[in-house]
């Protein structure tokens, strides 16, 4: 089978989704069953320039933007870019072994509609509404809706030009991954090719994450609202209409058209059941995510904690006998100031033991700051452990942690918490305090606890990246993961896994009783949920060599039944066969 990925991470990693690609086409799994793989995507503004459009892994082979063309494919491209007004990037990309599996070499189609046929464009805008109920006109100055609408149809026509879209010996299967992917998807559905197939890739549910983030009760209120929707068969503009101006809402919703939904998480699942009444009923896989397994042994873990250990002491004056980690964007969902509920919690326990414990968060809004800029913070504040508001420093929404932060540490002696909002983990980047030779190895390998206690998260790998190297990991049982790990363990609790649960309330609440949760509701449930996370944390942590040994095991063996080829080899090829041995008819007709 020929597989398209619709992807906004095309030529780099930006998210999650750039990850999951990376570990599917890397496994011998996926590359034994599928013979091509194309990436498209539109050419974004930060994209570099030349020979170099596609990155240090990848080979510019035509580019209409650059007067570059190593073959025929001017002649090739060159009705579609006239047709449309558009530029087109072709060339190749290699995906290394970054989760240990095998090197890929994927084709990638970029499209440049910056400018575009505005009358094409709108013909097409017109088929969206008339046909698949997506309105573009309240959304046109959005440039995240625009960009990917004036996008399918070229992307579309590109693909027929190199062979792939138009060929009948072989079928063709569209991965829309997310609301993104979503025009040129349904573009498929229009043309009619029957060699073809579409499916949407929910990696999240675009509908739902704002209602999350933005109420006061976020995962308290909204995941107890949703099993009353699912009970009463209700959907989601029944109880939140104002999810209508989401400009994600409605292609979400026009999933329903294409031949299968992918879902990364339980969660997700249920969540897409409620964005229209024909989702009940249509066909979900569940497709986890993959993480990463690798065994290290227990002198190396010992090293890479020793020099966590040692940072901390250059930062705090203090060498902490547990580090503890959270990986991860510094954006609400991600809930933060749970961590800091738990550390709160762990303080009295860790001084009735003479112990100390120093949390780091690594995660950056505000893309990699430079080395001279990070030396100059250091000298003259005294950053990470203090910041100050303004780019370099915070920005990008990462100043309300500053105040959370520095309230904690005055407040406590025996846990210490530090915000290192830089991309990247090593002295050149993260100043002359960390240890040299440092490396992003170590924050992973390193740790003792990994925090992951989102209030919306639809898988989260990095939640379980540690977990073969004898992390505890703490996600939250809203997050994809943890349904992940429930179904290799058979639902039986695994001691390298300690999973928080701020979903659940004394009584079931009635839509209207969940919706009216409100911060300091929520602050109850995590109050008690956080002392006894805190409380089983201190319990387990391991405190000799042989206890670490066998976490580490528990945790490594886990780990071998989550990672990517298991992944693929479970669920992913089963849904993709199944969507290629779909009827002929069209979905539009459902």
């Amino acid at each position: 089978m020929n597989v398209v990925h619709i992807t906004h991470e095309a030529v780099e990693k930006i998210g999650g989704i750039g990850a999951v690609i990376g570990g599917l086409v890397t496994t011998r799994a996926y590359q034994e069953r599928v013979s091509r793989t194309i990436l498209v995507g539109p050419l974004l503004g930060n994209n570099a320039t030349g020979p170099d459009r596609l990155g240090p892994d990848g080979q510019v082979l035509y580019s209409a933007l650059d007067g570059i063309d190593t073959g025929d494919y001017g002649r090739l491209f060159h009705a579609v870019q006239s047709s449309y007004d558009v530029g087109i990037i072709y060339g190749k990309r290699t995906f290394r072994e970054t989760y240990g599996q095998v090197p890929a070499e994927v084709e990638v189609l970029l499209i440049d509609v910056f400018h575009t046929n505005i009358n094409r464009l709108n013909l097409f805008k017109a088929e969206l509404f008339n046909k698949f109920h997506v309105p573009s006109q309240p959304f046109e100055s959005v440039w995240e809706f625009e960009e990917y609408v004036r996008m399918a149809e070229p992307a579309f026509e590109a693909i027929n030009a190199l062979g792939s879209g138009n060929r009948t010996d072989e079928p063709v299967i569209y991965l829309a991954h997310e609301y993104m992917g979503m025009p040129l998807a349904l573009k498929v559905v229009l043309s009619g090719s029957r060699n073809s197939r579409t499916v949407f890739y929910a990696h999240e549910v675009a509908s739902v994450r704002p209602l999350v983030e933005m109420h006061g009760g976020h995962d308290v209120m909204f995941y107890n609202v949703l099993d009353q929707m699912i009970a009463e068969g209700r959907i989601l503009e029944d109880v939140f209409p104002g999810v209508n101006m989401n400009f994600k809402h409605p292609l979400v919703r026009a999933a329903r058209y294409l031949d299968h939904v992918f879902a990364v998480g339980d969660y997700v699942e249920q969540e897409l059941r409620v964005l229209d009444p024909h989702f009940r009923t249509l066909p979900i896989d569940l497709v986890y995510n993959g993480i990463p397994a690798r065994r290290i042994d227990l002198a190396t873990k010992r090293t890479n904690k020793s020099r966590m250990a040692d940072y901390a002491q250059n930062l705090f004056g203090i060498r902490p006998e547990w580090i503890c980690t959270h990986v991860a964007r510094p954006v609400v969902s991600k809930a933060m100031w749970r961590d800091l509920r738990v550390l709160h919690e762990m303080e009295p326990l860790l001084r009735e033991r003479n112990e100390h414990a120093v949390y780091f968060l690594l995660g950056s809004l505000g893309g990699q700051r430079r080395p001279q800029d990070i030396r100059q913070m250091e000298r003259v504040y005294g950053w990470p452990v203090h910041h100050e508001v303004g780019y370099p420093d915070l920005c990008g929404g990462e100043e309300g942690l500053m105040a959370l932060f520095e309230n904690f540490n005055r407040d406590h002696e025996h846990v210490r918490a530090v915000l290192v909002n830089q991309f990247g983990w090593s002295r050149e980047l993260c100043g002359d305090r960390m240890p040299a030779g440092m490396s992003f190895a170590d924050i992973r390998q390193g740790t003792d606890v990994e925090f992951g206690m989102s209030v919306y998260e639809p898988f989260g790998i990095s939640q379980l990246e540690p977990l073969s190297f004898g992390a505890i990991c703490v996600p939250s049982n809203v997050c994809g993961c943890m349904g992940f790990v429930n179904n290799v363990t058979g639902g039986e609790p695994a001691e390298t896994v300690l999973e928080a649960n701020f979903t659940r309330l004394d009584r079931q609440a009635s839509i209207g009783d969940a919706l009216s949760i409100d911060p300091w509701q929520r602050d109850a449930v995590e109050t008690a949920e956080g002392r006894r996370i805190a409380e089983e944390l201190v319990r387990r942590l391991p405190r000799t060599d042989e206890q670490m040994g066998r976490l580490m095991e528990i945790g490594a063996e886990l780990a071998s039944q989550m990672d990517w080829q298991n992944v693929v080899t479970r669920f992913v090829m089963p849904a993709l066969q199944r969507t290629e041995e779909l009827s002929d008819l069209g979905a539009i007709s459902a």
